[in-house]
């Protein structure tokens, strides 16, 4: 804008000098024209640097170490897997974003910073926007917006707040029940036959570096609003229930511990905490208050998958920092850690077995629950001196950050969001093996797969100001069952992922640069326009004065 503004300014003062010396039109339409093009020249150089500042973004070179990330990649509609012949492909059918206005069929201001993704049985697609403090409902296949619940509120107490648990209170903020704040939601899990949605708050926004307790919201579908809130440790991020709907774990990601919650009785005013389980040594917290700090560093085991065993008698609770922790439900206590199995991001079971995503390694693992329990039995009964599996553990690399995975109904694949990568993977259950894979927007972290197999929704959340702020949604035709005829494709759009790989510039990228180079270039214009007008205007006053 400095550039825009010194420049209208030389302008004016030409037009002045120009006045002065009594110049005829021609020659003053001459001087203006030689004015204005050097700095229609200056803003396509602009345009330029931004392009090659966004070509660096896209390429993930920056020259700061900081901020250097994967490269960034952005999703088209009807971009297909190479797919499984046969068996399986994977197509975009949809996509919401805030990344570029331009791009108005899927532009969402509700969509900041997505963090997970989760359908209930009806197949409504439920999005948490962990920036923008909200969850946002839509239909599937068409992706249209059903209702928001925004989670601000006026304190932390009130007919809706449970009872204090005495289990978590505000050491740093005084009175901080009775503070305002918004929650941001991270995962979420359903409960009573998917009739309660709950979801986890990473922090009370007054909190800036989640160390107090923070909430956890109860939503009703029926009513689609929060009917209950409870209290959780610092820095909740994983939710998960039981199988017989007796208990809700919560996962505190912020001090090693694991809030648990009695939910048995069908009236959720008598819900309540019970004692947390601490996972190895629960962590003093004491940041500062006016300025934030990492708190994916030194905040011990970074608990994170948890997970019931089907007899509910176990809960498996995983660290990115920390070995597979295995807890006694009915006790509340720590049975031991499974020191094999380290650095898992989330886990899942199906048809018997236990997956799990390895964030730093790129890879997903496999191990009978069976082979895990007897390690269990034996450790219990002294048998042996080290809890481990008492069988094979199965790895298979993946693309580059494997986070969030969830497990074809059928129990056949595992997708699995792969955020340095940008892309969904898909893994053979029986094999192991890689089989399919498609593009993300960057850089995907959460998943859900719809209760019927037929689509997958991606959550994009951005790296260090770099790519997100998107939500992909894919369908997912399967060859080896019988499924509904997919959506009908547009043939006018790119069906290939690998073509539309070579074409993502005329993305968000290209839409960006053109829409700085019009701006610039009308303004040019105007400011040319301005400048005759003036000039038309001093030769009409002249000449009435002659």
């Amino acid at each position: 804008m400095s550039t825009v503004f010194f420049t209208f300014v030389h302008i004016v003062n030409t037009f002045i000098k120009a006045t002065l010396m009594r110049l005829s039109l021609k020659n003053f339409l001459t001087i203006a024209l030689v004015i204005c093009i050097p700095f229609v020249v200056t803003a396509q150089s602009t345009v330029n640097k931004q392009d090659s500042s966004t070509n660096k973004e896209t390429s993930g070179s920056q020259n700061s170490n900081k901020n250097k990330v994967p490269p960034v990649v952005h999703s088209s509609k009807n971009d297909t897997s190479a797919g499984v012949k046969g068996i399986m492909s994977i197509r975009n059918i949809g996509k919401r974003q805030q990344f570029s206005a331009a791009q108005r069929e899927s532009f969402d201001t509700d969509i900041y910073s997505p963090k997970s993704a989760s359908f209930s049985n009806e197949g409504t697609l439920f999005i948490n926007s962990l920036e923008g403090c909200r969850t946002v409902a839509y239909s599937v296949p068409s992706l249209e917006k059903q209702f928001v619940v925004e989670y601000k509120f006026s304190s932390g107490q009130g007919e809706m707040w449970a009872s204090p648990s005495e289990f978590y209170k505000f050491t740093h903020y005084p009175n901080g029940e009775r503070r305002s704040f918004s929650g941001k939601p991270v995962e979420m899990a359903w409960s009573h036959n998917y009739k309660y949605l709950w979801v986890p708050f990473y922090r009370r926004t007054f909190d800036i570096n989640a160390q107090d307790p923070s909430a956890i919201a109860v939503i009703d579908a029926d009513s689609q609003k929060i009917i209950r809130m409870f209290e959780t440790g610092p820095l909740p991020k994983a939710v998960a229930v039981s199988h017989d709907n007796r208990y809700i774990a919560v996962t505190h990601w912020g001090n090693n511990t694991v809030g648990i919650i009695d939910i048995a009785s069908n009236n959720p005013k008598d819900w309540h905490h019970l004692s947390p389980v601490v996972v190895g040594k629960q962590l003093v917290l004491n940041y500062p208050l006016n300025s934030s700090v990492d708190r994916d560093k030194g905040s011990g085991y970074l608990l994170r998958g948890t997970l019931f065993t089907p007899d509910n008698r176990y809960l498996l609770v995983s660290g990115l920092a920390g070995p597979l922790s295995v807890i006694d439900v009915e006790k509340r206590s720590l049975v031991g850690f499974v020191h094999e199995l380290y650095g898992i991001r989330h886990l899942a079971l199906s048809n018997g077995r236990v997956y799990g995503s390895r964030n730093s390694a790129g890879e997903v693992l496999s191990f009978s629950l069976d082979d895990l329990l007897k390690g269990v039995e034996k450790f219990l009964s002294k048998e042996t001196q080290k809890l481990t599996v008492d069988g094979t553990v199965r790895r298979v690399k993946v693309g580059g950050g494997a986070r969030t995975l969830e497990v074809s109904p059928d129990g056949k694949y595992v997708f699995v969001a792969c955020n340095s990568a940008s892309a969904l993977y898909v893994v053979d259950a029986e094999t192991m093996k890689v089989v399919d894979k498609i593009r993300c927007d960057s850089y995907p972290v959460g998943l859900s797969i719809s209760p019927d197999g037929r689509y997958v929704a991606v959550t994009s959340q951005g790296r260090k100001g770099f790519g997100g702020n998107a939500v992909n949604l894919f369908e997912i035709t399967r060859y080896d069952v019988k499924q509904v005829a997919p959506t009908p494709v547009n043939k006018e759009v790119a069906t290939d992922s690998v073509q539309a790989q070579n074409s993502q510039n005329n993305d968000e990228t290209g839409s960006v640069t053109q829409a700085s180079m019009t701006f610039y270039t009308l303004l040019a214009l105007a400011l040319f326009v301005v400048v005759v007008l003036i000039v038309v205007c001093v030769l009409l006053v002249r000449r009435r004065r002659k």
